[in-house]
């Protein structure tokens, strides 16, 4: 289904039509693991990947509320697919962060005319991707853990140690000779993102791959924004998730669950213990839906801001994202654990595989520990205090 018509709401339809599809095979392909090639493919061909290019570079001129209000669309459904749809974005526009106007428009222009999708080796913790000169080439080798969507990407943004103070940052097409991709991810959640090891042996990286944020102003914070681009992200497809557990439940409940036999009602819908259930699950899940809403408002205002981003700004926004984390991560867990309880033993069966989404959430909670989250928010309330500048806060 590909794009008729340029607004928000074409947009979403277009993502709820996809989650439809995906939802027939959701369970399937979290039982196999792998890599979702049709599904990726279906991405492609809709048209979506192009969202937040600029209209004059040949995308759709959309900003992060609309991308995120579709990551968090397709989670619920599918929390591998909605990860490498936001991580797409998160790759993508790190070009707007750390390269030149020219290289920008280049690699926009040509990821919206053939549809690219972009993939990662960028883990900052991961510092075993050296890069070297031989022979006055520039020379990448090593790997890189956790790099979410290469598999089957078109391009791959790169962080390699070498020389210079900061990380050398790259975009390098992902067939380039030496490049091995790992099928080597085997969590038990998330299990379609593709986040294994990439190889890189002995790998050429021209001069002009390498984004020139070295030119810019190093004292900026433009570029560290992305951390929040990708801590933003993580807060939708959770929520997304939390929201398909919850409504997957829900379907169960009305449809399956037979009321305990002294509860003296019909039905389980009546049954008032269940019913409590869900009135905190809603409430949990509607405060966790705000948060997350301030958190997608705040990341676009400093996204706007640009090269005139102040750290009181950054900060602010660190903060807003920090909070919504917290307390999607935590009813997130709530929910995908709880749904059992309102579902019953027969819920449990392998048929269904429901606990597909606690696997998610609880992967996703793992990604940096949310007990600094709440010491930056803890250190904000009390003293003041923007968090420190990291590759997670």
């Amino acid at each position: 289904m590909k794009i008729a018509k340029e607004n928000k709401a074409d947009y979403l339809e277009i993502a709820s039509s996809l989650a439809k599809g995906f939802a027939k095979t959701a369970i399937e392909r979290d039982k196999r693991g792998g890599t979702a090639k049709f599904e990726r493919d279906l991405l492609r061909e809709s048209g979506l990947l192009s969202l937040m290019i600029p209209k004059s570079l040949g995308g759709k001129g959309e900003d992060w509320k609309t991308v995120l209000q579709l990551t968090r669309e397709l989670a619920k459904v599918d929390g591998s697919i909605a990860h490498l749809f936001g991580y797409h974005f998160l790759s993508m526009t790190s070009v707007h962060l750390f390269g030149s106007p020219f290289q920008k428009e280049k690699l926009y222009k040509e990821t919206a005319e053939k549809n690219l999708f972009w993939g990662n080796a960028f883990n900052p913790r991961d510092e075993n991707l050296l890069l070297k000169k031989e022979n006055s080439q520039w020379i990448l080798s090593g790997k890189k853990s956790f790099c979410s969507g290469a598999m089957d990407s078109s391009r791959l943004l790169i962080s390699a140690k070498s020389g210079f103070d900061l990380p050398v940052i790259a975009v390098i097409p992902t067939n380039r000779k030496g490049i091995i991709i790992q099928d080597d991810w085997d969590s038990f959640g998330q299990r379609q993102t593709d986040s294994g090891t990439v190889i890189f042996n002995e790998v050429l990286l021209k001069n002009e791959e390498v984004l020139d944020h070295y030119e810019q102003d190093l004292q900026g914070l433009f570029p560290t924004l992305r951390t929040h681009i990708a801590q933003t992200i993580l807060v939708h497809v959770m929520l997304g998730v939390a929201e398909g557990a919850f409504e997957e439940a829900k379907n169960y409940t009305k449809n399956v669950t037979r009321p305990w036999l002294t509860s003296n009602v019909e039905d389980a819908t009546s049954d008032p213990y269940t019913i409590r259930h869900y009135g905190e699950l809603f409430v949990q899940l509607k405060a966790s839906e705000a948060l997350a809403q301030n958190a997608a408002d705040a990341l676009q205002y400093v996204w706007g801001k640009e090269w005139t981003l102040t750290e009181q700004e950054r900060g602010e926004c660190g903060i807003t994202i920090a909070t919504a984390k917290v307390s999607v991560a935590k009813t997130a867990l709530e929910v995908t654990n709880r749904m059992f309880d309102v579902m019953g033993a027969r819920a449990t069966s392998a048929r269904y595989q429901y606990d597909r989404f606690w696997r998610n959430i609880r992967t996703h909670t793992l990604h940096d520990p949310i007990e600094y989250k709440i010491r930056d928010i803890g250190n904000w309330a009390l003293n003041s205090k923007v968090p420190e500048i990291t590759p997670y806060s």
